[in-house]
């Protein structure tokens, strides 16, 4: 994931848990607030494990992420790892993750039609 697209600051992160929406499942909680840019923030405490599993999960997110950016509305996303993260495979996560997105209905519209 490009750094454009990083919440970096405190305050970003608080307004969109202050003010998003959120949808959970049991690997990972989805905060999401509508914003004129494309923002992603991940969110991994203490309680998923130490700082190698912590890391690994930010990394797993973020590549799961990855191939979805060009995919999502505009706005504030913030990812919060469950401790049922810590043990999940690659493919565990990102289905997690592609569900959240989909039951919030974050995906843009797919183009459809006949091209030509």
């Amino acid at each position: 994931m490009e750094r454009r697209y990083s919440l970096r600051k405190n305050m970003q992160f608080q307004m969109v848990f202050r003010r998003g929406k959120s949808m959970a499942n049991p690997r990972l909680v989805l905060l999401f607030l509508r914003r004129p840019e494309l923002k992603i923030g991940i969110s991994v405490s203490k309680k998923v494990g130490g700082a190698v599993v912590r890391n690994l999960v930010k990394r797993r997110i973020r590549e799961a992420l990855r191939p979805q950016l060009v995919k999502l509305k505009r706005g504030h996303y913030v990812f919060v790892a469950r401790a049922g993260s810590a043990e999940a495979s690659f493919q565990e996560l990102s289905r997690a993750l592609n569900q959240l997105l989909r039951r919030q209905e974050l995906f843009l519209p797919e183009e459809g039609g006949v091209r030509g």
